[in-house]
Parts: C-alpha cells; sequence; structure tokens
C-alpha cells in the first residue's frame, strides 16, 4: 500500500479522537453505506437512532391498543393501570406478552442479523443460514414425535436445545475444512446441515398425523397465542447473546476490511469468528424458540438501519436491534387488523412487506461486493 494511499485512508476514516476509530470509520465504508459520500457521522447517527427508537415506541402504543378484538383506548389504558379491570384477559393475557415477546424477538433478530452479515461480509446473509432455525425445528418434531411434547414451556426447551446442537455441527464441520479464519466454510457448512435437517424434518411430518399438527403450529412464525411462561430461560440466551455481540463489534470493523488486513490490524481471526457465531446462535435460538422461524427481520433490519448510521457496527448492531423490534412488532399489528375475527401470523405478513421492502432495499442501495 502505498503512503498516499495510507495517508488517504487515515483522513477517510477519522470519526472519533483515537487511532483505532478510523479503522472503524474505513470499516463502515466496506460496501455497505448508502451511496453519496462517507459515513454518516455525529447528529445523522443519533437522529437515526432516535427514529428507529420512536418506531419501537410506536409499534409498543400500537400493540397495546389495537387488535381484532375492538377495545376503546381509554378502556385499554384502565386495564393497563388496573389489572382486576382486565376481566376477559385481553390486554394483560395477549397484548401485553406478545408486545413484550415481540420486542425481544425483534431486537435479537436484528441484532443477529447485523453481526450474521458482518462476519460473512454478504449482504442478503440471514441468520438461519448456520442451521439454528432448522435444528430448532427438528427438536421440536422429535420432541412432538417421541415424547409427545406439545406445551410451549417444552417447546420453548427443546427448539434451544436444537439451536445449539445443529451450531455445535456447523462449527465441527466447518472445522474440518478450510479452517474458521475464512466465513466461506462456516456458510457452506449451515447450508448443507440445514439443508440435511430440513429433510429429516420432513420425513417425520408427513409420516405422523400428531406430529405434522404439533410443528404446523409452531413452525408458522407466530406471536399469537404466546405466553412469558418459560421465557426466562429465552431471555438468559438473548442477554448473553447481547454480550457477544457488543463484545464483537470492534472485530467486526476490522473484518470489513478483508481477512488478510484485519490479520494484519493484529485481529484474532478464529476468536472473531467464534464470538461472531456464539452471538449469532444465542441471539437466534432465543427467538426462535419463542416464536418459531420468522424470516425478512435478520434480513431486511441491518441494511435499514446502515442507511442511517453507515457500517460501523458500534452504531450498526444496536439500531439494528431498535429497527428489528419496530417492524416485528408494526407487522404483528398489521396482521391482528386483516382479518375480520382472525389475525394473520406475522411470519406470513412479514414475508409478504419483508419481499417487497427488501426489493426497494436493492433497488436503491449499493449492497456490499461478494
Amino acid at each position: 500500500m502505498s503512503v498516499s494511499a495510507t495517508n488517504r485512508d487515515g483522513q477517510d476514516g477519522q470519526d472519533g479522537h483515537d487511532g483505532h476509530d478510523g479503522h472503524d470509520g474505513r470499516a463502515g465504508r466496506g460496501g455497505f453505506d448508502a451511496p453519496g459520500g462517507g459515513a454518516p457521522r455525529g447528529r445523522r447517527r443519533w437522529a437515526a437512532a432516535g427514529a428507529a427508537a420512536l418506531l419501537v415506541l410506536v409499534a409498543v402504543v400500537a400493540s397495546l391498543l389495537l387488535g381484532s378484538n375492538l377495545i376503546d383506548p381509554m378502556a385499554v389504558l384502565r386495564r393497563l393501570a388496573d389489572r382486576s379491570a382486565d376481566t376477559d384477559a385481553v390486554v394483560w393475557g395477549s397484548r401485553v406478552p406478545r408486545t413484550a415477546l415481540g420486542l425481544m424477538v425483534g431486537l435479537c433478530l436484528g441484532c443477529a442479523g447485523a453481526v450474521m452479515q458482518g462476519q460473512t461480509r454478504n449482504p442478503l446473509a440471514d441468520p438461519g443460514i448456520f442451521g439454528v432455525s432448522a435444528g430448532a425445528s427438528l427438536a421440536v418434531v422429535l420432541g412432538a414425535r417421541l415424547l409427545g411434547v406439545t406445551s410451549m414451556i417444552a417447546t420453548i426447551w427443546f427448539a434451544l436445545a436444537g439451536a445449539m446442537a445443529a451450531t455445535v455441527v456447523v462449527f465441527l464441520v466447518a472445522a474440518l475444512g478450510r479452517g474458521l479464519s475464512s466465513p466461506v466454510p462456516l456458510a457452506i457448512a449451515g447450508t448443507a446441515v440445514s439443508t440435511l435437517l430440513v429433510a429429516v424434518t420432513s420425513f417425520l411430518v408427513i409420516t405422523d398425523e400428531a406430529t405434522l399438527a404439533a410443528w404446523r403450529i409452531w413452525v408458522i412464525g407466530s406471536l399469537s397465542g404466546r405466553t412469558l411462561d418459560g421465557v426466562g430461560v429465552a431471555l438468559a440466551c438473548a442477554a448473553v447473546g447481547l454480550v457477544f455481540a457488543a463484545a464483537g463489534w470492534r472485530s467486526l470493523n476490522s473484518l470489513a476490511l478483508g481477512a488478510e488486513l484485519a490479520r494484519g490490524l493484529g485481529e484474532n481471526l478464529i476468536r472473531a469468528r467464534l464470538v461472531g457465531l456464539c452471538a449469532i446462535t444465542f441471539l437466534t435460538a432465543s427467538a426462535v424458540a419463542v416464536t418459531g422461524p420468522i424470516g425478512f427481520v435478520g434480513l431486511t433490519a441491518p441494511h435499514i438501519a446502515r442507511a442511517g448510521v453507515g457500517g460501523d457496527h458500534r452504531w450498526l448492531i444496536p439500531v439494528s436491534g431498535l429497527v428489528g423490534a419496530g417492524v416485528l412488532l408494526s407487522c404483528d399489528v398489521v396482521g391482528r387488523l386483516l382479518g375480520d375475527n382472525s389475525e394473520t401470523p406475522v411470519g406470513v405478513v412479514l414475508s409478504v412487506l419483508g419481499g417487497a421492502a427488501f426489493v426497494a432495499i436493492v433497488r436503491r442501495v449499493r449492497l456490499a461486493r461478494l
């Protein structure tokens, strides 16, 4: 690298007062930013974070006030203030739990998506690529078929165990290949393991009607009918995942420059991959265990956040989580209002709206080169 190029890189990367921020700023433009001159800084980042937080606030209010059961907003507020007034348990028994779960799941999927795309340097990467969702699905099916497990609490435990086991298998398969310094073995191993697990799951559900019924309720991806019973373990997994994600943001900024340059900057690539893999696994497993597989949140939320805060993962990860929570809750509210007396699962709404939104993002935002 020439001296002039090095000087330009140093000037471009100045986003703070220490030397490492220069690398962070440059990583923010590693091909993931929206077009138009340099990574967003200062007020623009705070404005984007504030807008994401406002989206979450509006979505929470709408989730509490609106639903398939038409209740006057003032009556909802009275029930929130006095739980004994909620005689039919619509507010405290349904809307409050699904709002809390929507916040947790959206936050986890948004953060996991940002980490996943940073780890693989692939703007089309989704948290499910490591086989987490497929492993959870197979575990739920095995629990229903072999042990007759259909309760929500037991399903959460089985889903968490299956998600963790699938990730361990993916890690071991990747480690037997080219190693973990490159994201390619992990992505290939995750795709292969996911395909195998989906095939086994399909075979099990089509050969037993009871198993199919239990699996169909879980796999559609919905907040409806979910309660807070047994969610403590999922919340603990989410907290662990957030800790790993927060610990790995500097490594993700270095990886955005490429593996060789990151190694030259002193980055331990194996450790960076492991920290990222743990963050993705714990975050995605906790979300999938509670609601079932939900797509497009982990894929689109980082792109929306990146357009506002740039590619610095110190900002990108938390703002992606806020966007994910706001989008998931908003789509859940839309699903409640679509039918007359029934609800459309949030996974279905996200598949329709998320697909259209992602097409718009692809057309308007310059994505990273693979």
